[in-house]
């Protein structure tokens, strides 16, 4: 095996301290979907939506990787590895991981509310200037935003993520519950005969006939198990 790829999502960061969003204590239990993570609630209350996400930003500056995405960034040693990611947070960055596709977006970067998929209109946020507020700019004159993929918006690195299943030798899954589409539809991407491992300590339904290898632990106790798996394979 020479190049895994993998898809991350919420579980892979909650024993960094982060709150998923689905399931129980996750952050739809406290804000409605459509008011804070939808271009229409952006529309209709963009102050609530930079407050939102303004939050977001400070909590994810007192967390760290945990060892699940070290152990992922470890595996460069001796794969190629690219992470697909549905997470907004910086973390498999922080653990040292070289090569992340964020789908959903960038937490800790703001773009353009006019062309919020040009990168030139794109900047990244610092510890010290976390904050978007109403009449702060993008370079195009228009407010700046968070740089985020909302629900209804289109998923300009879903290509780029299908791209790189084509010629990838393992598909490793964790902590997604594969709900959220076109995220999920990936795994009709992975070449014939390619294995794909699922990790997650909850019954995640996959859909098709695909063969599959289940770790039913949370992240980091997953990778452990999937580097001693690699490690016997070798």
């Amino acid at each position: 095996m020479k190049k895994i790829v993998f898809l991350t999502g919420a579980g892979m960061s909650v024993e960094s301290g982060l709150s998923t969003f689905r399931g129980s204590g996750g952050m739809w239990n406290e804000y409605s979907i459509e008011d804070v993570a939808s271009i229409e609630g952006y529309e209709r209350n963009p102050s609530l939506v930079l407050e939102f996400y303004n939050k977001r930003r400070k909590e994810l500056l007192d967390v760290n990787p945990n060892e699940g995405h070290r152990l992922i960034a470890s595996l460069e040693r001796d794969y190629n590895v690219v992470v697909v990611t549905q997470n907004v947070d910086d973390l498999h960055e922080r653990a040292g991981s070289s090569s992340v596709i964020h789908l959903h977006g960038e937490l800790m970067k703001a773009t353009s509310t006019a062309a919020p998929n040009n990168l030139n209109y794109v900047r990244g946020l610092t510890p010290d200037n976390l904050e978007i507020a109403i009449g702060d700019k993008a370079d195009d004159g228009s407010q700046l935003r968070p740089y985020i993929v909302w629900f209804g918006e289109a998923v300009p690195m879903m290509s780029d993520a299908i791209d790189e299943l084509r010629d990838a030798d393992g598909f490793v899954i964790i902590g997604t519950s594969l709900n959220v589409y076109p995220a999920a539809g990936l795994l009709n991407y992975v070449p014939a005969g390619v294995p794909v491992y699922l990790i997650d300590p909850n019954d995640v339904p996959v859909h098709g006939t695909r063969w599959l290898t289940v770790i039913r632990s949370g992240a980091s106790e997953g990778m452990r198990k999937l580097c001693e798996i690699l490690a016997d394979e070798k």
